[in-house]
């Protein structure tokens, strides 16, 4: 397995810290943008990310903030910002040799949801797949319309103000989608089996498209 941990990403003025790593072999890259108040270190992306890796697939967990920057909690919610950041280091990304002529995923959590599916509505993104965990996908349905990339949504069950939101939100995307509701999961999907549900879950999407 080939791997670069504690990967320093370059985005204007800025670095952003990240771990990237590519299985050998791997066709395809899932990039991660974490939730507000989460980071690259997420316990809960980090489990869904090794589970994608078996399947033979690349995952990048970067800091869509520094540390500076995330000190102030609108920076967290800033999405058009978050939006920015996780494209240019898509780009940055396809300039890399190791990493230039794979297929892209993102997969995003609660806001960084909406981070992805923003991003992946710019043609220049080029992303061949999209996963939502628990995601504030209703922060990017006004660019739903641009979105072609086979979108998932994966929602617990009991989180019920946010999956009422996904499923209004996946009544009006043109791509291929589909909506995956986790029986009896809160929006953490922290009771027994559920995260290994959702990982599995996205695993599938991801192998399916990027594969």
């Amino acid at each position: 397995m080939t791997a670069a941990n504690d990967t320093t990403i370059p985005v204007d003025d800025i670095e952003l810290e990240g771990e990237l790593i590519i299985p050998d072999g791997a066709n395809g890259l899932v990039v991660f943008a974490h939730g507000s108040g989460s980071s690259r270190k997420s316990p809960r992306n980090n489990y869904v990310a090794d589970v994608i890796r078996e399947r033979g697939l690349g995952t990048l967990l970067f800091d869509l903030l520094t540390e500076d920057e995330d000190r102030y909690r609108e920076n967290r919610f800033d999405i058009p910002l978050l939006t920015d950041r996780l494209v240019a280091v898509t780009e940055w990304l396809r300039t890399r040799a190791a990493t230039a002529g794979l297929r892209y995923g993102y997969f995003g959590s609660s806001t960084g949801a909406a981070s992805a599916l923003r991003a992946a509505a710019r043609p220049t993104t080029d992303i061949d797949a999209v996963v939502s965990r628990g995601g504030r996908v209703d922060l990017a349905t006004e660019v739903f319309a641009d979105v072609t990339a086979p979108s998932l949504f994966i929602v617990g069950g009991d989180d019920t103000q946010v999956l009422q939101r996904n499923r209004e939100a996946a009544a009006e995307l043109t791509c291929e989608h589909d909506l995956h509701v986790v029986a009896g999961a809160g929006h953490l999907f922290d009771g027994p089996g559920q995260l290994e549900e959702v990982a599995d879950v996205a695993a599938d999407w991801f192998e399916q498209h990027l594969s």
